[in-house]
C-alpha cells in the first residue's frame, strides 16, 4: 500500500499511481447518479481499492462543463455516509473540492489529499488548511469556471500558459504555508480547453519535468477522446483513456485520475515494467 509520501515522490521513483474517481453526485458527466446511494458508493470505492487504486478521489460536486456550484453543506451531507467509511479501507482518500469548509470536514474524516480545481483561487484558506495538516494538494489549471469554461477557450500558447499558471499557484501555495513538497500539479485536461489544446498538452508534458513536482493527468473518458475517436458515450472511451495515460506516463506524469481502475492499473504496470528495462 502506497503512503502519502510515496505518492508525493512518485515523479522521482517512476511509480505509476492510480487515483480512482468516486462521484457522489447526480450529474457528473460519466457516472452521474450511479453512486449517489451511499452503499453503492462505498462498494465502488472498495472495488477500486481491490483493483489497485492507491487513491480514491471523492467528489460531491460535479465540475463537468455547464455545471452549477453545490453549497458546502450539501456536499458534506453527501460525503458524511461515504468518506469516513472508506478512510480506513486501504487507500489514501482525496477530497475533490474548492471549499475550505468541505476540506475541513474531509480532513477530520480521514482525507489526506485535497484536489482543488481552482488551485486555491476560490478559497485561499484551503491551501493554508492543507499546510496545517500536512496534506497533499492538487493544483489544477482551469480557464474560467465549470459553468462557462468550454464557451470559447483561447490561448496563444496553451502549454506555456498552463505552465506559467501552475508556477504562480505553486508560489501562492508556499506563501500560504503549504510546502512545495506537498503539491501535485494538474494541467487540467478538459477544463477550459478545446480538443486541440488537450492534445497539445498531452504531447508536451515533458516540459513540466523541470518543475520537479508530481504531475497528475485526468483524461479518463473525457469529451476530447470522443471527439477524436467519434465516440459519443463516455463509457466507450476506455481504449482512448488508456492511450492517454500511457503517453502521459511516458512523458513523466505519475498520477492518473481514472474511472476504469483495473484496466489502467494493468496497462501502467506493464508500462512501468518496460521502463525499468531501459538502458
Amino acid at each position: 500500500m502506497l503512503t502519502l509520501e510515496d505518492i508525493l515522490n512518485s515523479h522521482r521513483t517512476g511509480t505509476a499511481v492510480v487515483m480512482g474517481i468516486l462521484n457522489v453526485t447526480p450529474d457528473s458527466f460519466s457516472d452521474g447518479g450511479e453512486f449517489l446511494d451511499p452503499a453503492a458508493a462505498i462498494a465502488q470505492g472498495r472495488r477500486m481499492i481491490e483493483e489497485g487504486a492507491a487513491i480514491i478521489d471523492i467528489g460531491a460536486e460535479s465540475t463537468r462543463p455547464g455545471s452549477q456550484r453545490v453549497p458546502p453543506e450539501e456536499q458534506i451531507r453527501r460525503l458524511k455516509p461515504v468518506l469516513p467509511a472508506l478512510a480506513t479501507a486501504g487507500a489514501i482518500i482525496s477530497i475533490d473540492t474548492t471549499s475550505r469548509e468541505v476540506g475541513q470536514f474531509a480532513i477530520d474524516s480521514g482525507a489526506k489529499i485535497i484536489n482543488d480545481i481552482s488551485a486555491g483561487q476560490d478559497e485561499p484558506e484551503l491551501m493554508a488548511l492543507a499546510g496545517r495538516f500536512s496534506c497533499g494538494y492538487v493544483l489544477m489549471h482551469m480557464l474560467g469556471q465549470p459553468r462557462d469554461m468550454q464557451a470559447d477557450p483561447r490561448y496563444d500558447d496553451v502549454v506555456a500558459e498552463v505552465q506559467d499558471f501552475l508556477a504562480r499557484r505553486l508560489e501562492a501555495a508556499r506563501s500560504a504555508g503549504l510546502p512545495a513538497a506537498n503539491c501535485i500539479l494538474d494541467p487540467g485536461i478538459g477544463f477550459g480547453k478545446t480538443p486541440q489544446h488537450n492534445l497539445q498538452l498531452l504531447a508536451n508534458l515533458r516540459v513540466y519535468r523541470h518543475m520537479e513536482q508530481p504531475l497528475l493527468i485526468g483524461a479518463s473518458r473525457k469529451r476530447f477522446i470522443g471527439q477524436v475517436c467519434n465516440l459519443s458515450q463516455p463509457q466507450r472511451r476506455l481504449a482512448g483513456s488508456l492511450a492517454a495515460a500511457i503517453e502521459a506516463y511516458r512523458q513523466g506524469a505519475s498520477i492518473f485520475r481514472v474511472h476504469d481502475v483495473g484496466e489502467t492499473v494493468q496497462a501502467l504496470k506493464l508500462a512501468q515494467a518496460i521502463r525499468e528495462q531501459e538502458k
